[in-house]
């Protein structure tokens, strides 16, 4: 039985997120989605917030129990090797991504040279979405809809409400 951790910070999750978790499900017999608790940049959503809304977006898939959501802290590979994964599941949208990616895999064998790194490339149409740009569109009024599944989209709305409440 075969292991993967999909790390990432998901703020938000959204639909090139959806994609790699699903795309992993047909190579892995179990995936664990890794919501990273404190992320160095500005982000939308608080830890608790980041994991509910995981769960909520993966439960549309059918996964029939094999996708577990959980917080973690500090190095991944780490975590990892305590959720008994071989494997860490990274998605490359582009050159920029490659070069991160590539480095931060061989940091990660050097620190683990027992999990592999799977590297999954996201497909059309989610090619230019990052969370960053769903957040930056979000916050400038845009409707991201389209790139975000629906539980996430209601609750981008709802916190711009909030924010819009406590500025006033």
């Amino acid at each position: 039985m075969v292991t993967a951790v999909y790390p990432g910070t998901f703020d938000p999750l959204h639909n090139g997120h959806l994609h790699i978790a699903q795309r992993s499900l047909a190579l892995f017999d179990r995936l664990i989605v890794a919501v990273y608790t404190a992320p160095v940049k500005q982000i939308l959503f608080s830890h608790a917030e980041r994991i509910e809304l995981a769960s909520q977006a993966l439960a549309a898939l059918n996964h029939n129990g094999r996708v577990k959501v959980i917080g973690y802290s500090g190095l991944t590979v780490n975590f990892a090797r305590e959720q008994g994964a071989q494997v860490i599941v990274r998605g490359l949208r582009n050159g920029v991504d490659f070069d991160f990616e590539w480095q931060m895999a061989q940091t990660n064998h050097w620190l683990a040279s027992d999990i592999e790194i799977a590297c999954l490339f996201a497909n059309e149409p989610n090619t230019f979405v990052s969370a960053t740009l769903v957040r930056e569109v979000a916050t400038l009024g845009g409707d991201v809809s389209q790139l975000v599944p629906a539980c996430v989209a209601a609750a981008i709305v709802e916190k711009q409400k909030a924010t819009m409440a406590t500025a006033t």
